[in-house]
Formats: C-alpha cells, sequence, structure tokens
C-alpha cells in the first residue's frame, strides 16, 4: 500500500530561515506595522534571527506613536484604521525614517502612491526573505545615520530621564502624565529646532487628537515648571523647548 505523504505548505515569507552570515547586516531597530498576524509573525521571526530588534504595532494610530524610536519601518498598506499611504505621509512630513512598504497592492499605480507617499522601497507580497534583506540594506545604506535616543536629557536645572520617565527640576521630581512626558521629551530631545504642532500631534497622539489637545498639554506643563519660558510657542508653527 503506497502512503501518501502530506505536502508542507509554503510559507508566507519564503526564505525566512537563513544564515546571519550570507546577508551580512547590521543589527537595527525595526517598527513591523501590520495587522495580519500570521505575515507578522513570519516576518518577526526571520528578523530576530538576523539579529534585529523587532516590534510591531497593528494599527496606523499605533504606528504614529511610536516609530521615532525605530530605525526603519516596515508597513503593510492596509490597516484596520488608517490608510497606510496616509501613514507613509505623516511618518515622511515628520522626518526621515526610512520607509519599506510590504504590501498586497501590487499595481504600478499602487507602487507609484506608496512610493509618492513616502516609502524609501516598495515590496508585494508574498516576497522572498532575502530579497527584503537586501532592500532594507539598500535602504539604510542610503539614510542618513540617526543618533539614538538619549536616555536622559539635562536642560539647565531641568532633567528628563526617558528610562524611569521621570521629569525634575533643580533636583526635585515634577509630576506629570504620560503624554506631558511626551511632549516635553520630544521637544527636549530637538534642542533650539522648533517642533511643528502637527507633528506633536501625530506622534503622541495619533489619530485622536485636537488642537486643544495640544494646547491643555503645553499650558499644564508650564504651569508644573513654574515658568512659561520652558516651552516657547512659534506662532503659526509649533513649539520648542526653551531656556530658564
Amino acid at each position: 500500500m503506497s502512503q501518501r505523504t502530506q505536502e508542507k505548505p509554503k510559507p508566507l515569507i519564503p526564505d525566512v530561515y537563513i544564515d546571519r552570515d550570507s546577508v551580512g547586516c547590521d543589527s537595527w531597530r525595526i517598527l513591523v506595522v501590520e495587522s495580519e498576524l500570521r505575515y507578522a509573525e513570519s516576518l518577526v521571526t526571520g528578523l530576530r534571527r538576523h539579529g534585529h530588534q523587532v516590534s510591531t504595532v497593528e494599527t496606523g494610530g499605533a504606528a504614529l506613536q511610536v516609530y521615532t524610536s525605530a530605525d526603519l519601518v516596515l508597513i503593510d498598506l492596509e490597516l484596520p484604521d488608517l490608510d497606510g499611504l496616509e501613514v507613509c505621509r505623516a511618518i515622511r512630513a515628520a522626518g526621515d525614517t526610512p520607509i519599506i512598504a510590504v504590501t498586497a497592492r501590487g499595481s504600478e499605480l499602487d507602487r507609484v502612491l506608496g512610493l509618492q507617499a513616502g516609502a524609501d522601497d516598495y515590496m508585494v507580497k508574498p516576497y522572498g526573505f532575502r530579497e527584503l534583506m537586501a532592500r532594507m540594506q539598500a535602504v539604510m545604506r542610503r539614510s542618513r545615520p540617526r543618533p539614538r535616543a538619549v536616555d536622559v536629557i539635562d536642560q539647565g536645572p531641568l532633567r528628563i530621564d526617558a528610562g524611569a520617565r521621570q521629569v525634575s527640576l533643580d533636583g526635585k521630581q515634577i509630576d506629570v502624565t504620560r503624554k506631558e512626558f511626551d511632549v516635553l521629551y520630544l521637544l527636549a530631545s530637538n534642542p533650539g529646532n522648533v517642533v511643528p504642532r502637527k507633528r506633536l500631534m501625530q506622534q503622541i497622539w495619533g489619530d485622536s487628537w485636537s488642537r486643544r489637545t495640544v494646547d491643555t498639554h503645553v499650558s499644564s506643563l508650564r504651569n508644573k515648571l513654574g515658568c512659561r519660558d520652558w516651552i516657547v510657542t512659534i506662532r503659526g508653527v509649533g513649539f520648542k523647548l526653551g531656556k530658564v
């Protein structure tokens, strides 16, 4: 009696289990924005086997809140809350974080729209993992080196500890909310530069914000720091951290 062998299903992302030496990549912090669990798990497994630090989110709103801590964003354009193209535009408008669109949208028009929205490269599912790694390396070579996030920022008597998420002034701890800390840390991470209001809203509140929300948090921070000069308003543009 002949025995029928069951054919194993092909992986969604082929060639995941390959030697790291064969691609010779550095270690990066990668954000995977993917709502389909089976794709996310396969991709994360391969990336971690190559030594990368990988975090995942399932929505565009979540991606806009955490992407600044990543060296590279891999994003599916089919998301449950926002169109992936809008997420790409928001990330690109706020800075130069490298983006690769990884999606089932495969027409020429889709590719053009993805690249115009700010993606540095575009891959259509299903794709080969070796090709993805090569494209990631190419994108990272073209990208400017970005400094890692600073754990502790000192601005005169003001001290912002990102690890402990604590703020102190003249050695005395200031009680701030989670969002207030995020606002202050973002401003302090861009010393001397104006952070546009739109970037604050997109990066900290994602898709659930209003103009009043930002003003309220800035006003509260000024009161807690005891001086309006700590946060300077640049009318019509945004805010920057001041010197007191």
